[in-house]
C-alpha cells in the first residue's frame, strides 16, 4: 500500500467497517501518536512495534554537490522496533 486510500479502503475490510470510520480512525490514531511522541513518551501497536523518540547528536557533514563542510544540527527523531511477531512474520 503507497497511498492513504488504499490504507483506508484496507483497514476498512479487515475491520468490516466503513472507510469513513477507517479513516477517522487512522486520522486518530495519527493525532495520538504524534501527541505522545512529543511529549517524549512512547507508542506500543500491539503485534506491531514500538515507536520511540530518539536523539540525533549534531554533527558535521558534507555537500553532496559542493563537498563543502557543512554542520548538521542536533534533533529529536521518531524510532520505530517493530514487534517479534511483525519480525518472524516477514522473515
Amino acid at each position: 500500500m503507497t497511498t492513504k486510500n488504499e490504507l483506508i479502503s484496507a483497514v476498512a475490510d479487515q475491520a468490516g467497517s466503513t472507510k469513513g470510520a477507517a479513516e477517522k480512525f487512522l486520522d486518530a490514531l495519527g493525532v495520538v501518536v504524534t501527541t505522545e511522541l512529543k511529549r517524549g513518551g512512547e507508542i506500543t501497536l500491539p503485534g506491531v512495534g514500538k515507536l520511540t523518540v530518539g536523539r540525533r547528536e549534531a554533527r558535521e557533514g558534507r555537500n553532496l554537490h559542493t563537498g563543502e563542510k557543512i554542520q548538521i544540527a542536533a534533533r529529536n527523531v521518531a524510532k520505530f522496533k517493530a514487534s517479534k511477531p511483525l519480525s518472524d512474520a516477514i522473515a
